[in-house]
């Protein structure tokens, strides 16, 4: 009998310590105000200092380009932001998402520039409970490609039916952006860019527990699952970038770096694999999570130039 009553002791000791667990990864995960982008860049490794005078310095380029800001309201009732970079005569655009814990002009300051130089406007996007956007609740992309519809439908009114738009996107970003073009889009989008994306919220979650605090994803993923699906209205498995691009007709070019801790290289493998559209696999050696565009720009810069452009030209 005392044994019965030590396991069950155990037992509820063990589910407690597993709630509670859960609870601190959805807390730090999942509330805006708590997912702090010091520690998704420890976590991700990338040595920034190297790149930080070359990012100022287009910074400040940027900042001096004439720019407005944009609001839209999302089918949920946040009001979101971007910053528009209009190039008079032009009718392509890009739209940018950035990564988790980021915000617009701080991942493409210097894609920025390079796209402003190939006569394109840009639509550098703060996602949902990031930047000047609002949210409590982080969307990992499952209901970012929501809002992105909702920027791409923006766009089309803004630049006219005869408008031509590229999407990119990094990390968070680049699985918004895949997951984006799984719907139902208009012609007008012509191709798209998807930088060190994850497959889903639950398998790259899955990843970070077992790699990086050497804990198993069950039961902790199942239980946090369902504090996002209660509080935050989606489920970390309800949209799978490796399903949404099956259904794709956009043309991609997807881009990883094979020294990615973060998002695991494989992730881009299955992605591609995946794809049914037209597409392109690039691999950066040694890049880090979201650095090949700063690592090899000549390489990065170049098939963009030699796989995307000429598509938005068609």
């Amino acid at each position: 009998m005392n044994l019965l009553k030590i396991a069950a002791g155990a037992a509820v000791i063990g589910a407690v310590s597993e709630y509670a667990i859960a609870s601190y990864f959805f807390n730090r995960t999942m509330i805006r105000s708590n997912a702090k982008r010091e520690n998704t860049q420890k976590m991700a490794g990338t040595d920034w200092d190297k790149y930080i005078p070359h990012i100022r310095e287009c910074k400040e380029k940027l900042a001096e380009l004439p720019h407005e800001d944009m609001y839209i309201k999302s089918d949920d009732g946040l009001k979101l932001h971007a910053t528009y970079f209009p190039y008079e005569g032009s009718k392509k655009v890009v739209i940018c998402f950035h990564g988790y814990t980021s915000e617009g002009l701080n991942d493409y300051s210097t894609l920025a520039i390079f796209y402003r130089e190939h006569g394109y406007n840009l639509l550098i996007v703060d996602e949902r409970a990031h930047g000047q956007s609002e949210g409590k609740y982080i969307g990992f992309g499952c209901l970012d490609r929501y809002d992105a519809k909702l920027w791409i439908d923006e766009m089309l009114e803004k630049l006219g039916e005869d408008c031509k738009i590229l999407l990119h996107g990094d990390s968070m970003g680049g699985a918004t952006v895949l997951m984006t073009t799984g719907l139902d889009l208009p012609p007008q989008v012509k191709a798209a860019v998807s930088d060190c994306a994850f497959t889903s919220a639950w398998e790259v979650f899955a990843s970070v527990l077992k790699n990086m605090y050497h804990l198993p994803p069950f039961p902790l993923l199942q239980i946090a699952n369902q504090m996002v699906k209660r509080r935050a209205g989606y489920e970390l498995d309800e949209c799978n970038a490796r399903d949404e691009v099956a259904k794709s007709k956009i043309p991609t070019l997807f881009i990883h770096g094979n020294a990615d801790t973060f998002v695991p290289c494989s992730m881009v493998y299955e992605l591609h694999d995946a794809c049914k559209a037209e597409k392109k696999l690039v691999i950066i050696e040694g890049a880090g999570h979201v650095e090949s565009c700063y690592r090899d720009a000549k390489l990065y810069e170049g098939e963009i130039e030699s796989f995307i452009f000429p598509i938005m030209e068609r």
